[in-house]
C-alpha cells in the first residue's frame, strides 16, 4: 500500500508500504524538484498519521534520513521507520527421537570404493539396550502475542508438532521413551518399536555388515564368507553357512550346510543342527545333529554326536564326551578320523596347558642345576639361586598335583560308545577314556564300547 500527500509534484514525498501483517512500515523518501517544498516535520508527521504508524516508530532514523535527502537532493530508499514485535509459535510437547541413536546407524557406502573402510564393520540396524532411552520429551514453549506497527493485537498460532510415540516392547514415562529389552530398534511412521528378534530377510554381507545382536536371529539367505555373527540367543540360516567367526549363547539350526576355510571358527551354547559341516572348528555345549557329513572337520560338543543313516564323518577330530551314531565314519584314502569319547575335552586342553608348563619348568629347572653345579664363591648370587631353585620346585609340584586332579576327573562317561551302521574305514582311531581303538581293517555295523574290566576299547555287533 503506498500513499503520500501533495502539494505540488516537486515537493519532496515519503512513500510508505508495510511487510505482512503490518510487523514492519518501510519509506522511499525523495528529494524535492525543482522550487518544490522539502520534506518536512510537519509533513512527516501527517504522512504517519494518515498511515496509523502508532507503534515501533524510528523518528529520529524518519528525521535524519528526510534531513540527508533535502540536503543531497538524492532519493533514499528501503528505509525501515518502524517495526513492530512478531507474535511467538506456541509449540506443544512432543517426544523426539534420541539423536545418539543414530551413531549406531551407519550407511553402507559403496563396497567397490577404494579407500580403508572396513565395511563389513558397518550396519544397517540400531541396536539398542535395555533401559535404553529411545526418546526425550520436548517441553511445551508457551506462545505470545505480537503486535503491528498500528498498536493492533496479532495473535500466536500453535505448532502441532508430530512426535514419536512408544511401541512394542518400549515403556513411556514422564520424561523418556524407554527400551524394556535388548533388541532391535525398528521405527513405523512414527510409532518406536523394540524387537527381541532380529530378522534379515536377504542374505549376510556387505548390505548387513557383521551381525552383533543380544537376541534371537533369523536369516532367510546365506551368510557370506569374511562376516562375522555374535547372538545372545539361538540363531536360525534358512541357508548355508560361510562362516568365519560365529558365537551364539543358545541354539543354532543351519538349514543348508556349514563351510569353513580352515581358520573358521564356531561356538554354539545350545543345541546345533545342520545338513554337513565342512573344514570347520565347531564347539558345541550340547548336542550337535548333522544328517549328512563332517568333513576335515574338528568338532567338539559337550554332549553327543548323532548322524543320519547315511551321516559319515571323513577327516578330521571329534571330541563327543556321550558318544556318537554315524552312517560310517572315516575313508580309504585322504586324512585320517580321529574320535575321542567319554572326555571332557575341556579339561583335556587344561592337561595339555599343565603338561607343556611341566615341560617348560622341568628344562628351567635342567638349566638351573647346571649353573648351580659350579661352585661359585659369590654368597649373595649363590642363595638367589638357590632360592629360584626352591620356587621352580614348587612350581613343579603345583602343576604335578593339578595334572593328577585333572587326570583323575577328565574321564567323564565310562559308558559311551560309537555306533555306526555303515562302515569304519581303515586309519580310523577311536578312543573312549583315554583308551584308543585302532581300525587296520573295516569295521561294519557295530558298537565301540569301553571294556572296562580289561582296560580295553572293544567292538561289537549292533
Amino acid at each position: 500500500m503506498d500513499s503520500w500527500a501533495v502539494e505540488n509534484k516537486n515537493d519532496g514525498k515519503i512513500l510508505i508500504r508495510f511487510s505482512e501483517d503490518d510487523i514492519e512500515a518501510w519509506a522511499d523518501f525523495m528529494p524535492p524538484q525543482d522550487d518544490g517544498l522539502p520534506l518536512t516535520n510537519d509533513y512527516l508527521l501527517n504522512q504517519l498519521d494518515k498511515f496509523r504508524i502508532a507503534y515501533g516508530l524510528n523518528w529520529n532514523t524518519v528525521k535524519d534520513t528526510a534531513l540527508v535527502c533535502n540536503l543531497e537532493k538524492r532519493p533514499i530508499k528501503d528505509v525501515l521507520i518502524a517495526m513492530g514485535d512478531p507474535p511467538v509459535k506456541e509449540i506443544t510437547e512432543y517426544f523426539m527421537k534420541n539423536p545418539h541413536l543414530m551413531e549406531n546407524k551407519k550407511p553402507i557406502p559403496d563396497k567397490n570404493r577404494n579407500d580403508q573402510i572396513d565395511y563389513r564393520a558397518l550396519s544397517p540396524f540400531i541396536i539398542v539396550n535395555k533401559d535404553q532411552v529411545l526418546a526425550v520429551k520436548k517441553l511445551r514453549i508457551p506462545g505470545k502475542d505480537g503486535k503491528n506497527v498500528h498498536g493492533e493485537t496479532i495473535s500466536f498460532r500453535t505448532n502441532y508438532l508430530e512426535g514419536v510415540t512408544g511401541g512394542a516392547n518400549t515403556r513411556v514415562t514422564e520424561k523418556y521413551i524407554i527400551s524394556e529389552i535388548n533388541g532391535q530398534l525398528v521405527e513405523t511412521g512414527k510409532i518406536l518399536s523394540v524387537q527381541k528378534n532380529l530378522v534379515i530377510k536377504g542374505s549376510v554381507g556387505y548390505a548387513t555388515g557383521n551381525i552383533i545382536f543380544p537376541g534371537d536371529i533369523l536369516i532367510n539367505g546365506a551368510v557370506s564368507d569374511g562376516f562375522k555373527i555374535y547372538s545372545g540367543g539361538s540363531v536360525t540360516i534358512k541357508q548355508t553357512l560361510d562362516v568365519t567367526e560365529m558365537i551364539t549363547k543358545e541354539d543354532l539350526n543351519v538349514a543348508g550346510g556349514i563351510v569353513g576355510r580352515g581358520r573358521a571358527f564356531l561356538k554354539v551354547g545350545g543345541f546345533l543342527r545342520t545338513k554337513f559341516i565342512q573344514n570347520c572348528k565347531i564347539a558345541c555345549r550340547k548336542t550337535i545333529t548333522v544328517d549328512a557329513a563332517i568333513i576335515n572337520s574338528n568338532v567338539f560338543t559337550m554332549e553327543s554326536l548323532g548322524m543320519g543313516d547315511k551321516g559319515r564323518i571323513l577327516g578330521g577330530e571329534v571330541y563327543a564326551i556321550h558318544g556318537i551314531k554315524a552312517g560310517g565314519i572315516g575313508k580309504d584314502a585322504g586324512r585320517a578320523t580321529h574320535i575321542h569319547c567319554g572326555i571332557d575335552f575341556t579339561l583335556q586342553k587344561d592337561k595339555e596347558k599343565c603338561n607343556n608348563t611341566l615341560r617348560a619348568l622341568s628344562e628351567k629347572l635342567a638349566k638351573l642345576r647346571e649353573i648351580m653345579a659350579i661352585p661359585n664363591p659369590d654368597s649373595e648370587k649363590q642363595a638367589k639361586l638357590e632360592e629360584a631353585l626352591r620356587l621352580l620346585e614348587e612350581e613343579q609340584k603345583k602343576t604335578s598335583a593339578q595334572i593328577g586332579d585333572l587326570m583323575e576327573r577328565i574321564n567323564t562317561d565310562k559308558n559311551a560308545v560309537v555306533e555306526v551302521n555303515g562302515e569304519i574305514a581303515p586309519g580310523t582311531l577311536i578312543e573312549i577314556c583315554g583308551i584308543a581303538l585302532f581300525v587296520a581293517e573295516p569295521l561294519k555295523h557295530v558298537r565301540i564300547k569301553l571294556d572296562e574290566s580289561g582296560g580295553t576299547v572293544i567292538s561289537e555287533p549292533l
